[in-house]
């Protein structure tokens, strides 16, 4: 307990409370009631708590009640002046709609710090009501004290139990303060998975990270270069919100270039049985498995636009249809997307559906490349020599030559990192692996360095002198699929995609690609070969038919 003495120019200023009708503990209909602990009747019979005036928030439903809790402190504290203050909501659970309405009377109210001494009562009303309380007097829009009232113990129910005044101002108050940032550095070094990155803009942008991963549930759209750690960062984020018990599903991690044709729609919604040929069971999509977990959607650009509509709706109403099925299923996940591609510039060239871009935009964050953070090539030069110790467990060195001559050459204009972590990931894995006896050496580095070199020079070449030029519809058409493909195959693709560029329909694809072999026959069906041979590779006519524009044809 605390007494209450605060002395202005020799004159004990008077104690207000400001606190809301209980319309539960406070009930009291009959003679009864005195044997039981009403928190707004009990505060009023502590002899050291001399309340000069209530003022008693109440709805306009317990308007019987709040006669009764008047009458009855008029009794046992003729002193005390009780002041009603009528306040509205519907939904006693609706934290916004509370809060609101706490902030319109504390704005109303005129409070006189100067005169007066407040304190806001928090054990009645619902939990949403004393968090809100909480939060409007810890922002100083009360300028006020946090008064908590308790119930005496067993066999004491004609006492009137004890209270405590919180001041939030006080030391203690900042130490839980410190303790709540200490928990958000942990977070922080969380999501940068115990790295102790330098780079300022990579920080601020984690630190930006961290607060909307805890405090929204809105889709995350992750930018950056190929091996920026978009993947990573999406577990991460996940992995801190289950800490902090905010999803309870699982985390579904989509590589969208592996989503070809009609199986796209398939593998993200789920289809039900006897939807095509060969679906002789019911599949659960990811968006299902991803339900109260994280959906995270890696190069989304990849996606075609029948998949994009339906995603929109599914983040939008939490409801989708499964392939073949007449009823909607329901997935309640957060997504998560990650993209390598300039999505506004798919939306003018009519590869990305704008609203879509609009809805997965609200909080966008760009993670810089390795070239972009030479002070954290240092730090990230640790991190994976810690994680070949755990794979290889063995205790993998570097000689302080071989450190220095390393980063010298990372950091320096020659290095090019065109898979930015993936290419330091593993140089270092082979630098371990080729090391003796677990240390590596100046002979190592120099190895990987011309590795590095001739590696960057022959991409930067191939690029440059036009090879795989005549590939460039594969490439464009499958994305990162294309990588998958053997050289004969490619090959073989190109051509077909070439005629089917320009041919008006898949007959006359047949007609061109079997020109020879169909005169040896007396009936043909090159339509339905052609058909056959682009499902292969999960394409359709109207993915292929017509100029193949730069990005996945959808």
């Amino acid at each position: 307990m605390y007494n209450i003495g605060y002395i202005v120019a020799g004159v004990t200023k008077p104690l207000v409370v400001v606190g809301m009708l209980g319309s539960t503990l406070d009930q009291g209909v009959d003679i009864k009631r005195w044997d039981r602990w009403r928190p707004t009747v009990a505060m009023c019979r502590h002899p050291d708590l001399s309340i000069a005036r209530l003022e008693l928030l109440y709805q306009s439903r317990c308007d019987r009640l709040s006669e009764i809790v008047i009458s009855d402190i008029a009794e046992i504290s003729p002193e005390t002046t009780v002041v009603r203050r009528r306040v509205e909501f519907d939904d006693a659970w609706d934290l916004e709609e509370v809060y609101g309405s706490l902030l319109d009377f504390a704005r109303a109210y005129e409070f006189q710090p100067d005169l007066e001494d407040y304190l806001i009562h928090i054990t009645t009303g619902t939990h949403i009501t004393q968090i809100s309380s909480f939060l409007l007097t810890e922002a100083r829009y009360f300028p006020a004290k946090i008064l908590q009232t308790s119930p005496p113990p067993k066999g004491g129910k004609h006492k009137p139990g004890s209270y405590q005044i919180i001041d939030l101002d006080l030391s203690k108050y900042d130490r839980i303060a410190q303790r709540f940032r200490a928990e958000q550095q942990e977070g922080l070094f969380f999501l940068k998975a115990g790295i102790d990155t330098k780079s300022e803009r990579f920080n601020q942008t984690i630190l930006q990270i961290e607060r909307v991963a805890i405090a929204s549930v809105d889709p995350i759209l992750l930018v950056g270069p190929t091996g920026a750690g978009k993947s990573k960062l999406a577990s991460r984020i996940f992995e801190l919100k289950k800490s902090r018990r905010q999803v309870e599903g699982e985390f579904i991690d989509v590589n969208c270039a592996t989503l070809r044709g009609d199986a796209a729609m398939s593998s993200l919604f789920g289809h039900v049985k006897g939807a095509f040929t060969g679906a002789s069971t019911d599949r659960r999509g990811h968006l299902t498995r991803a339900d109260n977990g994280i959906l995270f959607l890696d190069e989304i650009g990849e996606l075609g636009l029948d998949e994009q509509a339906m995603l929109l709706q599914a983040i939008e109403d939490k409801m989708f249809y499964p392939v073949g099925a007449d009823l909607k299923s329901h997935s309640n996940f957060q997504l998560i997307a990650g993209t390598n591609r300039d999505l506004l510039a798919a939306v003018e060239a009519g590869l990305f559906r704008e609203d879509l871009l609009s809805r997965i935009n609200l909080w966008t964050f760009r993670l810089p490349g390795l070239r972009e953070r030479p002070e954290d090539i240092e730090p990230n030069l640790d991190h994976e020599l810690l994680e070949c110790r755990r794979s290889f467990n063995l205790n993998i060195t570097m000689s302080r030559e071989a450190r220095q001559k390393f980063l010298d050459f990372a950091r320096g204009p020659s290095a090019r990192w065109t898979g930015n972590f993936r290419d330091l990931n593993g140089a270092v894995r082979r630098m371990a692996t080729l090391c003796t006896g677990g240390r590596i050496g100046l002979a190592e580095v120099v190895d990987e360095i011309g590795r590095l070199q001739r590696r960057w020079h022959s991409r930067s070449a191939s690029t440059a002198s036009g090879t795989f030029k005549e590939q460039s519809r594969v490439e464009r058409i499958l994305g990162h699929a294309a990588t998958s493909l053997d050289p004969f195959d490619r090959v073989q693709l190109e051509e077909v995609l070439r005629v089917c560029e320009h041919a008006s329909s898949l007959a006359d694809v047949g007609k061109q690609m079997f020109a020879v072999s169909r005169q040896r026959k007396k009936s043909s069906n090159d339509s339905d070969r052609i058909r056959k041979y682009l499902a292969r590779f999960e394409l359709t006519w109207n993915q292929v038919h017509g100029p193949i524009k730069s990005g996945c044809i959808t």
